[in-house]
């Protein structure tokens, strides 16, 4: 009986301890490192159907919850993650882009998938001068297999100087869409 009763508070303390605690610690990842999530088709969209004739493509961004909680004033909670799917665009015979009865580009193959995720401590591999925040990346090819041949150096390049909008591109396009509730 005196052993089930101790079992009984050592028990009780331990789960009162642990809820106190917070969430669970996240593993420390480095770009490269984040796995393309099988649900993210099923997430909020961040924007959708983004235009890019400039680069001959379309592209679908998809948030997680957490990213979903996000606001202009404060940007994206640790936790975040987006997926950005790069779908290639259908050609002509001259190699001019083809556009639906909307206008809009019509999309052919899905080329790359690249997903970008934020935590606290995540991208500690990085050189400090080069971090964005605590953002890290991911890239996969159109069929879902993670690219070895991605240069993450490339990605933080360009999300560098939106330092101000937390590093997203697109930023302030999603909020005004939130505001005006098509998101």
């Amino acid at each position: 009986m005196k052993k089930n009763l101790l079992s009984a508070i050592v028990f009780g303390t331990l789960v009162a301890g642990c809820s106190q605690m917070g969430s669970t610690p996240v593993a420390r990842l480095d770009d490269g490192q984040l796995p393309l999530p099988a649900d993210y088709k099923s997430w909020p969209a961040f924007l959708t159907a983004v235009q890019r004739e400039d680069v001959k493509q379309i592209r679908d961004i998809y948030m997680n919850a957490d990213a979903k909680k996000g606001s202009a004033e404060k940007g994206f909670p640790d936790g975040s993650v987006f997926v950005m799917e790069n779908w290639s665009i259908k050609l002509d015979a001259d190699g001019k882009a083809v556009k639906g009865a909307d206008g809009k580009l019509v999309k052919d193959k899905l080329a790359a998938v690249f997903v970008m995720g934020k935590n606290a401590g995540w991208g500690g591999a990085v050189p400090e001068a080069q971090r964005n925040g605590n953002w890290i990346y991911s890239a996969f090819k159109g069929n879902g297999e993670l690219n070895g041949d991605a240069k993450y150096d490339a990605c933080r390049g360009c999300h560098a100087p939106l330092k101000d909008k937390d590093f997203v591109f697109r930023y302030d396009e999603h909020f005004a869409a939130v505001k005006a509730g098509k998101y």
